[in-house]
């Protein structure tokens, strides 16, 4: 009986202390965010400056290193509707404008203003005209090299002209007028006429 009774009384003060433990009141910790103690910086959005954009009738356009698609080499391209900040016009060629174009040396580019939209109310600056570029080397023909594949014509007299001897054409004389004295054939006639019908007259009278 007594181990009987040690048993209820372990097992009566476990299930005192579950109960105890299940339905004691918990205190609930509050954790605050720490608030800042100084001033928060605000981003406030700046004006976009003017930038230019490329007309969608064109397919793409090039973008040359100075104002002028001659005197300067093309760097890059730009697509139709594609836009790049506008950074000034070129000076007496204010056909041309100046924009920004990253990967190049000077990150700078030059486009036809023809060819691409300002941003309505855009000022543009005056720039300079850059310096065009000097080439790397002069290309040069060695003298000897040419003379190896190039003949040297040998100067040579050119042929004289004779002139042929002139030709003789020849002349024909007009004969002289002969002077005729043959009877006309007209006067033989009436003659012959006459003495036959003087003839037959004298015959006529003799058979009378």
């Amino acid at each position: 009986m007594r181990r009987h009774g040690k048993y209820l009384c372990v097992i009566s003060i476990m299930i005192a202390a579950i109960l105890s433990l299940l339905f004691s009141p918990r205190q609930q910790t509050i954790v605050l965010a720490q608030q800042p103690t100084g001033s928060v910086p605000t981003v406030t959005g700046t004006a976009a400056g003017p930038t230019i954009k490329v007309d969608p009738s064109f397919d793409f356009i090039s973008v040359y290193a100075g104002p002028s698609s001659f005197d300067y080499p093309k760097i890059g391209l730009l697509l139709a509707n594609e836009a790049a900040p506008a950074l000034g016009r070129a000076r007496d060629r204010l056909d041309w404008i100046q924009i920004s174009y990253p990967g190049v040396p000077g990150s700078v580019g030059w486009v036809y203003g023809l060819y691409v939209g300002l941003s309505p109310g855009a000022f543009l600056p005056i720039v300079d005209l850059p310096s065009t570029p000097t080439p790397i080397s002069t290309p040069t023909i060695n003298p000897t090299l040419e003379a190896a594949f190039i003949g040297q014509l040998t100067p040579t007299r050119l042929p004289t002209f004779t002139p042929p001897p002139p030709l003789e054409l020849p002349s024909f004389n007009e004969p002289a007028s002969v002077v005729t004295t043959r009877i006309p054939t007209g006067l033989l006639i009436m003659i012959l006429g006459l003495f036959g019908f003087f003839g037959a007259v004298i015959s006529y009278l003799r058979g009378r």
